[in-house]
């Protein structure tokens, strides 16, 4: 018997379960994406086996329906379902980064005996857009999923059986757990990035070149804050109590900061950098993040061709990289090059090629 797997939503998030999805015994993959031109690419690139312009329809052929959607789309998609003609032991789950209100929604689905399952796979890319879609973008990574109070464990386990074919690591939490945790590890984190560019921007109405120094550190500590501000707008909106709780807090640190800093006790300020990078170099590595990059830096340096000739070495053992940058690179002092990977299969590949053919220090961050 064939499982009919209804995606709506085509994007990175929405293809890369699709292709995934495809991978399951037994399964036809349909898609639905507002926008024409997606659906086509969606079909030329193989996404799902079928994309659909009925979603009424559709749905109503479908055993499990996936929403790939942002949070208030799936919030408009989900009272529309209300008066759809649906399957009895139908399955709906979503991809939102926030809980809350989804849940909120989905309790409403159970009078009329869908069964709504919360869903949120922690990865993503760089990139966006359905053509950036990959079968292996969760692979690693935690996707977790927030059945209702009381769910009907044999459907829960029938959607993780289906999602087992990311790769991802599935687990469930309350969906109140998994607000609180994203708020502190990838919602808060956004703010902070943000207010520190903010801050720079203040810095060089009196200090001019402070943006052109704005390299290495700041860099990487402020780079999520260039992710889509349409997107980071709704989270915050909805996810707005936990974040809240979250500033509060961080501002309660910051007076801990200050504090140690007046002291001027050397000992203590130590200390405070000294366990600070122990929990964080005791962190896993790319273990559940919104953006999952596998990067690898070299210590390179500043020749004329140095960047060409490592790349020349992954080129001939056909390793394949996503994006590569220089950190920092100046005369006479090694510079650090940047290299990501699409898995940490490449990445490996790559440490062994180099490590074979120079004597770059490389580690993993």
């Amino acid at each position: 018997m064939t499982r009919n797997v209804f995606v709506i939503g085509l994007g990175l998030i929405g293809g890369s379960i699709a292709l995934s999805c495809q991978k399951a015994p037994n399964t036809k993959v349909f898609g639905f994406d507002l926008y024409e031109k997606t659906r086509q690419q969606a079909l030329d690139l193989n996404i799902v086996h079928e994309v659909v312009d009925d979603v009424i329809q559709a749905a109503s052929m479908a055993d499990v329906i996936i929403f790939g959607t942002p949070v208030n789309a799936t919030l408009d998609w989900l009272e529309k379902m209300k008066e759809w003609p649906l399957k009895q032991n139908v399955i709906v789950t979503d991809t939102g980064s926030t809980k809350g209100l989804i849940m909120e929604k989905g309790a409403q689905l159970r009078k009329k005996g869908i069964t709504f399952i919360g869903g949120h796979p922690m990865a993503g890319s760089h990139k966006s857009g359905v053509q950036a879609a990959k079968t292996y973008l969760f692979e690693n990574a935690y996707y977790i999923l927030t059945p209702l109070e009381n769910e009907n464990e044999q459907q829960v386990k029938e959607l993780e059986d289906l999602l087992k074919f990311t790769l991802a690591k599935i687990v469930r939490l309350d969906a109140h757990e998994h607000d609180h945790m994203t708020a502190v590890v990838s919602h808060f984190p956004h703010i902070v990035a943000a207010s520190l560019v903010h801050q720079l921007v203040s810095e060089q109405q009196n200090y001019p070149m402070t943006s052109m120094l704005a390299a290495g550190g700041f860099r990487d500590v402020t780079r999520i804050a260039s992710s889509n501000p349409l997107m980071w707008k709704d989270i915050v909106l909805q996810n707005r109590d936990e974040l809240l709780s979250q500033l509060n807090s961080w501002q309660d640190e910051m007076e801990r900061v200050k504090s140690i800093l007046l002291s001027r006790n050397e000992e203590t300020i130590e200390e405070y950098f000294a366990s600070a990078k122990d929990v964080r170099d005791r962190l896993p590595i790319n273990t559940g993040a919104f953006y999952t990059t596998y990067d690898l830096y070299v210590d390179i340096p500043d020749y004329p061709g140095v960047i060409s000739e490592l790349t020349g070495y992954l080129a001939e053992e056909q390793i394949s990289i996503t994006n590569i940058r220089v950190v920092e690179a100046r005369e006479d002092v090694f510079g650090i090059l940047v290299i990501s990977f699409q898995n940490a299969e490449d990445r490996d590949k790559a440490q062994k090629c180099i490590n074979s053919r120079t004597k770059y220090e490389m580690y993993i961050s």
